[in-house]
């Protein structure tokens, strides 16, 4: 019989061992990921990381999981160009689609405006504000 345990602290074989039957059985049933990494950096004027974009593209979608504009850029269009260049790069890799999410009304905004629209609102994530998924198609 199958036993549970929860824990705050998984071990990252175990961690691995999850991830890798999950992305065997999804080759079995819907063909290879071919997930990639994606990135756009922000770098400073001494080739230090200051903010961007990290996402990966896979099954012909990219997904965008951080971006981050730091403050002194903000107001400025950073985030459109840096969606743009990711956007740009996923399609030359074949992609067809992006989807990013936010909670964030200012970030949602700005999505908006780059062609992104709403697919799925999850309230209250967090408390007092809404998870929004955003899709556009390349």
């Amino acid at each position: 019989m199958a036993e549970f345990e929860v824990t705050g602290s998984p071990a990252a074989d175990d961690l691995s061992t999850i991830g890798d039957a999950l992305s065997a059985f999804n080759v079995h049933d819907v063909g290879p990921a071919e997930r990639q990494p994606l990135a756009v950096l922000i770098r400073d004027t001494d080739g230090n990381v200051t903010g961007g974009l990290s996402g990966y593209t896979a099954w012909g979608w990219l997904f965008t999981q951080l971006l981050y504009i730091p403050d002194e850029e903000r107001g400025k269009g950073m985030a459109g160009k840096i969606l743009a260049l990711a956007e740009e790069e996923a399609a030359a890799r074949g992609c067809h689609g992006a989807w990013i999410d936010t909670f964030n009304p200012l970030a949602l905004r700005s999505y908006q405006r780059q062609g992104y629209e709403i697919f799925g609102e999850l309230p209250e994530f967090p408390k007092g504000r809404t998870r929004t998924f955003l899709r556009k198609m390349l």
